[in-house]
């Protein structure tokens, strides 16, 4: 225990310095496999590890939440160059608990000793499940009744960036729903007819709160219809589709079905996809997502940002545990396109991305050989990831660090950074969203 205290002695001295980091790798089935993952790629020069070609390479986690842990490294130190106590590494979350000066005074006022957010890369090579996450107030009974389910008592609003061509069904499409059920009359089916005349009999003049209602009830009905009935109805519509698709070319959203339908064959998020937008993002496109907003990632790769916590209610495209009651009762069944955040210049190399959010922001700088980019001290923790290139980073206690391909760094608040190229440099960092400092 001494030896302990001294060691944690030694690391609070060094509590101000930016920190390396080596970070927890999900090899969730749905991730690209191999070399194909920018995942992999970076998890293995993060860790030093090799790739197995076979394994998917779903999501690389970097902050304190429990489930994917980041862990100190200690340039020149034993132990593979991690910061040790004794033989274990030293987590990100036990150092910034023992140093929480490194959030920030308003950070630990308003979240305690921890990160309030979760940074994370993914690359997507097939759907992630048909999903929502629960706002604070159910999230804190969901973890109190089922915490083997629902790991924490936070909610989980989340930022989507694309780094490749990056695809989502994410809320309510705001087409009249009548048009879904004249398109795909395989829905009427399935949920009956007295939901279908609900919908037929909706005029111009409703108001939105019967639209909202029916909305609810069609999509309950139909995300719980018996596994026998969901499969008799895709493979109706499968092989309706298969025939039209002789005559005419089908819809972006129907050859969309039809690949989901080949990832997760009789499944009923399959049909729901019919009720959600299909999203596109360009590189550099941002979609965020708030509490109890049905959203499911589809492919390609992103940087995401959420805040710290991992609770998913799923509802289909998963052969994971399905709770669809709690999710049909927790949706706002809010209708239309969502938005898509272009970024703000912050400088010629570095755009910010701002959701709604005061858990989080994220930057993104790209630097052509031989340039620099000035990240000014803020009153909350960064943290860096390097997913190109190479370069050198300086703070005011270090005079320049060599930063390639798969870094990743914790700077605590208050620290100035700088970072010069030394070939053309991707490099994303997320913080405390700004507006949370403006308006406190």
């Amino acid at each position: 225990m001494e030896s302990i205290g001294k060691s944690m002695k030694h690391h609070n001295q060094r509590s101000i310095r930016l920190q390396r980091l080596r970070c927890s790798v999900q090899n969730y089935d749905w991730g690209k496999r191999g070399t194909d993952s920018l995942v992999a790629r970076l998890s293995a020069l993060n860790s030093s590890s090799e790739i197995d070609p076979e394994k998917p390479y779903a999501e690389i986690w970097m902050g304190t939440h429990e489930s994917g842990p980041s862990f100190l490294i200690q340039n020149g130190d034993e132990n593979n160059g991690f910061l040790s106590i004794g033989s274990e590494s030293l987590s990100l979350k036990d150092w910034v608990l023992e140093n929480p000066k490194v959030l920030g005074e308003k950070v630990v006022q308003k979240w305690g000793s921890d990160l309030p957010f979760l940074f994370k890369v993914l690359s997507v090579g097939k759907a992630l499940s048909i999903q929502a996450h629960p706002d604070k107030e159910l999230a804190k009974v969901l973890h109190k009744f089922m915490p083997n389910l629902y790991k924490d008592a936070n909610h989980k609003p989340e930022m989507a960036l694309a780094v490749t061509h990056f695809e989502a069904l994410c809320g309510f499409i705001s087409l009249e729903l009548k048009v879904v059920l004249d398109n795909v009359p395989e829905i009427e089916e399935l949920v009956g007819s007295e939901d279908a005349n609900k919908v037929f009999d909706i005029t111009d003049r409703d108001d939105e709160n019967k639209v909202t209602s029916v909305l609810r009830s069609i999509f309950t009905h139909l995300m719980s219809a018996s596994k026998e009935m969901i499969t008799t109805i895709i493979t109706k519509m499968k092989n309706r589709l298969h025939i039209e698709s002789q005559g005419r070319l089908l819809t972006e959203k129907e050859q969309l079905v039809l690949q989901l339908e080949r990832q997760y064959p009789a499944d009923v998020g399959v049909i729901s996809a019919f009720f959600l937008n299909h999203v596109n993002l360009k590189p550099g496109e941002a979609l965020y997502i708030g509490a109890n907003e049905p959203h499911a990632y589809i492919f390609g790769e992103c940087i995401e940002c959420m805040a710290t916590s991992d609770n998913v209610v799923r509802a289909g495209l998963t052969p994971k545990h399905m709770d669809v009651n709690t999710l049909c009762s927790m949706l706002t069944y809010k209708q239309g396109y969502p938005k898509i955040l272009q970024g703000v210049a912050l400088g010629p190399y570095v755009t910010r991305y701002l959701p709604p959010f005061d858990e989080f922001e994220v930057d993104c700088c790209q630097l052509p050989q031989g340039e620099s980019a000035e990240f000014p001290a803020v009153p909350g923790p960064s943290i860096f990831v390097v997913t190109f290139g190479e370069g050198i980073i300086y703070s005011i206690d270090l005079k320049g660090d060599v930063i390639t391909e798969g870094d990743v760094l914790f700077a605590p608040a208050n620290t100035q950074i700088s970072i010069t190229s030394a070939s053309q440099l991707q490099i994303y960092r997320a913080g405390v969203n700004s507006m949370f400092f403006q308006a406190s």
